[in-house]
């Protein structure tokens, strides 16, 4: 095993993608109209208080809009919206153009077909480094069981694969 403490950009960027993680979409109204921006970097934090945590790059245009309205939503997507975590990346992009969703309790975008979806208030904000460390308080909440998340992994978007041997090698 070769071991280094190369730390340019480019490799902890190939190091931090083995760990799969889900794509979210980070949504707001604001005075001239729905907002978002797509989010790998969310994680639940507390289940008393109820805090969930996702961390916005510090170039990002989208999340000051969404931090000044004070509320937000995040939307867990699923497989089959590989499409919108991608539009939603694009910056300039017309993010909204052709995607249906409704209003959450707090008047947030809630995408129609989200896997899940999380209505927030913003609780915290700490310095990251080149992204800011968002914490949010948790207000409403809502899951569908029938669908399977979008994943990213490597750089890729990819979905989860029946898992084979498990069972027989924990017998």
């Amino acid at each position: 095993m070769t071991v280094t403490s190369d730390l340019a950009p480019r490799r902890l960027r190939d190091i931090f993608g083995t760990f799969a993680s889900g794509l979210t979409i980070i949504t707001g109204s604001t005075p001239d109209g729905p907002a978002g921006f797509t989010c790998q970097s969310f994680a639940s934090l507390s289940l008393d208080p109820a805090l969930v945590t996702f961390s916005p790059a510090r170039t990002s245009t989208t999340w000051p809009v969404l931090r000044r309205a004070g509320s937000f939503a995040v939307n867990i997507l699923p497989a089959e919206h590989q499409h919108l975590a991608g539009q939603f990346a694009r910056p300039g992009a017309e993010r909204f153009a052709g995607v249906s969703h409704t209003s959450s309790p707090l008047g947030n975008p809630l995408l129609d077909n989200a896997l899940a979806w999380i209505d927030c208030d913003l609780h915290a904000e700490y310095d990251g480094g080149d992204h800011s460390i968002v914490v949010a308080a948790v207000r409403h909440l809502h899951a569908r069981h029938d669908a399977e998340p979008l994943l990213f992994f490597r750089g890729r978007y990819g979905g989860l694969a029946p898992a084979r041997g498990l069972l027989e090698a924990g017998r």
